[in-house]
C-alpha cells in the first residue's frame, strides 16, 4: 500500500497542470439533456406565454440556428466555431412573434437557463481543489459558444470565489478542441504537453483531442453506454404517454441517477437494474408516500402508515431506511380482505369470478369449509378444476349465506387482532395511510368495510404507485385514495396497458413470503411460496440494488443541489416514463434477466404463470392479427416483454397500441386477391377452394381457411409458388370453436409443430423457403376435428419479387 501510494505521489509531482472541461464535467445540468437548456430558455424568455405549447419547435428551430452558424462560418472562416449571438442571428423570429431586436433577449434568457441548470460537479470540484492545493496549475478549456467572460460568471455563479489559472473558450479562439484549441493552450501558457492532464467527457474532443497533442486524457463519461440507451428509452417513452410536458426538464432526476450510478460499485445485472431503474421510481413513490402522510396529518389525528403485503414488500424497506421504524408492514390481500368484509355472498362471488382455475382442496383452504353441493360442483369439473367464472356464477345456489356470514365473521375477527399488534397504537388511530402498487383499492374498499362492520371509526387513506382512478368514486366520504400515477400523469389507455404488465414489477417488489392466508393470535399464516430459490435471489438483488439508490441519493442530491421530488407532478411523469421504459421497452440483457421469471397469482391455485411466451405472441398474430394480438388476455404475464422478445419493433407497435397511437388502417390487414387452396379428404378426395389472401401493414401475407368437421379434411394444400414463390413462414395455427366466430375469436391458438409441415416442390431452410417449380405447396396436416369449426391461419413475409 505504502509503495503504490508514494508511486500515486511521485505520479502527480509531474504533472504541471490539470485543465478540465466545463460542461458536462466540472458543470452539470439539472436536466436530461443538454437541449434543456433551450427547453428552460423558451419558459424564460415569455415565448411560452405567446406561443404555448410549442416548446419542442422551439428547442428544434435553436439546434438548426446553432447548425446553420456553424456551416456559414465553417465555409466564410474555414473554422465552425461561433458565439451564442451568432447563433440566434439564425432563428426565426417571426415564428414566435418576436424581432431582429429580439436578439439580445434570448441570449440573456439561455444564459439564464444555464445560471439555473448548471451545478459544479463535487467529484470534478474536489479533484480540481486537490491538484490547486498541490501546487499545480489548474484551469478550463471548453468547446463552447459562451465567451470566457460569461463562462466565467457561470463558473463562479456555481462555485462562489473559484479561481483558476487559465480558461480557453473555443468561440474566442476560433477553434476546437478537436482542432488547434489545445495546441494553443499548450503555447500560451508554456506548459510541457507531457506533463499535463486533461479530464473530459467526450470522447473525440477531450479524450482523443488531448492525446493528439500529447496530453494525458481521463475519460468522464457522463453515463455508460448501457444507461445512455435506457435513457434514450425513456425520453421516447415519456413523450409518448406525457405528451404536452416538457421532456427535458426533470429538476435533475436523471443528472442523480447518473451520478449515484457513477458512486457505485458494480455488481451483478440484477443489483444494477434495481439500482439504476427501479430504485429511482421506489423513492419518488416514498417521496410521494411522505406527502400523502403530511396531508392527511392535522390537528387532533393520529396517522399511521402502513405497507400492504406481499407488494409493498420493497416500498417498506425503503421507508424504513429513509425514515426509520415509523411505518407497519401489513400483509393482508384481496383474497382475506373481501372474505373478512362479507355480509353476503356478492364479496365471495367478486373474487371467485377473478380466478382463473381453482380446484377443491384450494376453494376449501380458502373457505374454511365445503358444503356438500360445492363439492359435488368440483366433482363434475374436468379433473376437478373449475373455472372461477362458472364457480361464481354457480355459488349463490351451492351455498347458504349464512354459512358465508358466519365464515367471514371468523376471519374479520382474527384479522382485527391481526392489525392491532402490527399497528403501533392501532386504537389511538384516527388516520392510517395504506401504501401498495395500487390499482383500485380492492383491499382498501373492503378494509373499510371491516371497519364499519365493527364500529372502528378510523379514516382511511390510499397511496397508490398506480391507480385505476375510476375505481374511486364510490370511497366513504372522509376516506381517500390518490395515485402518484394518476391518470392526470398518463392516460388512462396507458396506465392499462402498464397495469396489464405490472405483474413484473410486483415480482420485483414483493415479499420472499407466501401470501396470507389466515392469521391465529395475531400471527400470519401463509400459503406455500411456489416460486424457485433462483428467481427470489433475482428479485432480492433487484430490490438491494434499489435501497442502495434510495440510501444514497439524498445525499447525492445535496452534493449537487438537485431536489428531484419537489414538483409532484415532475417527479411523477418521469416516474411514469422510467417504469413504462422497463415494462414495456425492456431490452435484450433485461429480458434475459427477467424473461424466466414466473408469477404466482395466489388465487385459486398455486401454479406458475410464465412473464414471457414469445411463440404465444407469434401465434395470436398469425391467427387473430396485430390488435388482437395486443389485447391478449394473461398468461403471459408480461405481454410486453414477449412482444419486445418476438422483435424490438413489435415491442414498440405495442406500446403504440396501448398509447392508442396505433392507427388500425395502417397495421391492420387488408384483402390482396383470391387464393385457390386444396382440401384433402380421406381416399385422396380434393377439391379446391378459394380463400382471400390478405396483406397487413408490416407486409406479412395472411391466409385463413376455415374449415368444418362435417368436410372431413384429413390435408390442406396451399400453393407457394403461386402467391409467395420465396418467404419467411413465420407459422401456421389453428383455433377451433362451435361457430366461425367463436373459433376466429379464441385465443386458445395452436401452432402447429414446423416438423409436421410437408414442403412439396419447396426448398426450406429453417424459416425460409424458395419453390422450386410452378406446383411448389405446403401440405399442412388437419388434425381430427373435436369442435364443429378449425380455422387454420397461415402468415408469410415474402421475399423477391411476386408471381405476375
Amino acid at each position: 500500500m505504502r509503495i503504490a501510494m508514494a508511486s500515486a505521489e511521485r505520479r502527480a509531482k509531474i504533472v504541471s497542470a490539470w485543465s478540465f472541461d466545463v460542461f458536462d464535467t466540472f458543470l452539470l445540468r439539472a436536466c436530461t439533456t443538454p437541449d434543456g437548456v433551450f427547453e428552460r430558455t423558451y419558459e424564460l424568455s415569455g415565448i411560452s406565454g405567446t406561443c404555448p405549447n410549442v416548446s419542442e419547435s422551439f428547442v428544434q428551430h435553436r439546434i438548426q440556428a446553432e447548425a446553420r452558424a456553424r456551416k456559414t462560418a465553417k465555409e466564410k472562416r474555414g473554422a465552425s466555431e461561433v458565439r451564442i449571438d451568432e447563433i440566434y442571428s439564425y432563428f426565426p423570429f417571426k415564428l414566435f412573434g418576436l424581432t431582429r431586436g429580439d436578439l439580445n433577449d434570448l441570449v440573456e434568457s439561455e444564459f439564464s437557463a444555464e445560471l439555473e441548470l448548471c451545478r459544479a460537479n463535487p467529484d470534478m470540484l474536489r479533484q480540481y481543489l486537490d491538484m490547486k492545493r498541490a501546487g499545480h496549475r489548474v484551469g478550463f478549456i471548453s468547446d463552447t459558444y459562451w465567451d470566457s467572460d460569461r463562462l466565467a460568471r457561470l463558473l463562479r455563479a456555481c462555485r462562489p470565489g473559484l479561481a483558476w489559472d487559465f480558461l480557453y473558450a473555443s468561440c474566442d479562439h476560433g477553434s476546437s478542441k478537436s482542432e488547434a484549441l489545445f495546441a494553443k493552450y499548450l503555447a500560451h501558457e508554456g506548459i510541457d504537453a507531457g506533463a499535463s492532464f486533461h479530464v473530459g467527457d467526450n470522447d473525440k474532443a477531450d479524450i482523443n483531442g488531448a492525446k493528439r497533442h500529447g496530453i494525458r486524457a481521463r475519460y468522464y463519461p457522463q453515463a455508460t453506454a448501457r444507461l445512455a440507451s435506457t435513457f434514450q428509452r425513456e425520453t421516447a417513452l415519456f413523450e409518448l404517454i406525457c405528451t404536452g410536458a416538457p421532456s427535458r426538464l426533470d429538476r435533475g432526476a436523471r443528472t442523480l441517477r447518473r451520478m449515484v450510478a457513477a458512486r457505485s460499485a458494480e455488481r451483478s445485472p440484477a443489483f444494477h437494474l434495481g439500482l439504476t431503474v427501479l430504485g429511482p421510481v421506489m423513492t419518488a413513490f416514498d417521496a410521494f408516500v411522505a406527502r400523502r402522510c403530511e396531508a392527511v396529518a392535522g390537528p387532533g389525528r393520529q396517522v399511521a402508515l402502513g405497507f400492504l403485503g406481499r407488494d409493498g414488500f420493497l416500498s417498506y424497506r425503503i421507508w424504513q431506511d429513509l425514515h426509520g421504524m415509523s411505518s407497519a408492514y401489513v400483509e393482508i390481500n384481496r383474497r382475506v380482505s373481501l372474505i373478512a368484509s362479507a355480509d353476503t355472498m356478492q364479496p365471495l362471488v367478486d373474487l371467485l369470478s377473478k380466478v382463473f382455475k381453482i380446484d377443491a382442496p384450494t376453494f376449501r383452504d380458502m373457505m374454511k369449509i365445503m358444503p356438500p353441493k360445492v363439492a359435488a360442483f368440483f366433482a363434475g369439473c374436468p379433473g376437478g378444476v373449475a373455472a372461477g367464472e362458472d364457480l361464481a356464477e354457480a355459488l349463490p345456489g351451492l351455498m347458504d349465506p349464512a354459512e358465508i356470514v358466519a365464515l367471514a365473521a371468523g376471519l374479520r375477527a382474527r384479522l382485527l387482532a391481526y392489525l392491532r399488534l402490527a399497528i403501533p397504537d392501532f386504537e389511538d388511530c384516527t388516520d392510517l395511510v395504506l401504501a401498495d402498487l395500487g390499482y383500485s383499492g380492492s383491499v382498501q374498499k373492503a378494509l373499510r368495510r371491516v371497519f364499519d362492520m365493527e364500529g372502528i371509526k378510523i379514516r382511511l387513506h390510499g397511496a397508490y404507485l398506480m391507480s385505476l382512478d375510476d375505481a374511486f368514486d364510490d370511497l366513504a366520504d372522509e376516506d381517500s385514495a390518490e395515485g402518484f400515477v394518476s391518470d392526470l400523469v398518463v392516460t388512462p389507455h396507458v396506465k392499462r396497458m402498464l397495469i396489464r404488465n405490472v405483474a413484473l414489477l410486483e415480482q420485483a417488489c414483493c415479499a420472499a413470503d407466501g401470501s396470507v392466508r389466515d392469521y391465529a393470535g395475531g400471527a400470519v399464516l401463509r400459503e406455500i411460496n411456489p416460486r424457485p430459490a433462483e428467481q427470489m435471489a433475482r428479485a432480492a438483488e433487484i430490490q438491494a440494488g434499489a435501497q442502495a439508490f434510495a440510501q444514497s441519493a439524498g445525499d447525492v442530491a445535496l452534493d449537487h443541489g438537485l431536489d428531484p421530488h419537489a414538483a409532484s407532478d415532475v417527479a411523477a411523469r418521469w416516474c411514469a416514463a422510467t417504469l413504462a421504459r422497463l415494462l414495456l421497452l425492456p431490452d435484450d440483457d433485461e429480458l434475459a434477466l427477467l424473461g424466466t421469471l414466473k408469477h404466482d397469482v395466489n388465487l385459486g391455485t398455486h401454479a406458475l404463470a410464465p412473464m414471457l411466451d414469445e411463440r404465444f405472441v407469434r401465434d395470436q398474430i398469425t391467427a387473430r392479427g396485430l390488435s388482437a394480438a395486443c389485447t391478449s388476455a394473461a398468461p403471459p404475464m408480461w405481454l410486453a416483454g414477449s412482444f419486445a422478445s418476438l422483435s424490438p419493433s413489435y415491442g414498440y407497435l405495442y406500446v403504440l397500441f396501448g398509447a392508442n397511437r396505433l392507427p388500425a388502417d395502417v397495421f391492420e390487414e387488408r384483402p390482396c386477391g383470391p387464393v385457390q387452396v386444396g382440401l384433402f379428404r380421406a381416399g385422396a378426395d380434393a377439391t379446391l377452394e378459394t380463400a382471400t389472401l390478405h396483406r397487413t401493414g408490416l407486409g406479412e401475407l395472411r391466409l385463413r381457411i376455415p374449415l368444418s368437421r362435417t368436410m372431413a379434411v384429413i390435408m390442406i394444400a396451399l400453393p407457394l409458388a403461386k402467391f409467395a414463390p420465396e418467404g419467411l413462414l413465420h407459422g401456421v395455427t389453428v383455433q377451433r370453436g362451435d361457430d366461425v366466430r367463436d373459433a376466429a375469436e379464441s385465443q386458445d391458438v395452436i401452432g402447429l409443430a414446423a416438423e409436421s409441415l410437408v414442403y412439396a416442390g419447396v426448398q426450406r431452410t429453417g424459416a425460409q423457403y424458395r419453390a422450386e417449380s410452378d406446383d411448389g405447396c405446403l401440405l399442412i396436416p388437419v388434425a381430427p376435428m373435436t369442435q364443429e369449426i378449425a380455422i387454420y391461419s397461415i402468415a408469410i413475409s415474402p421475399l423477391g419479387s411476386s408471381p405476375k
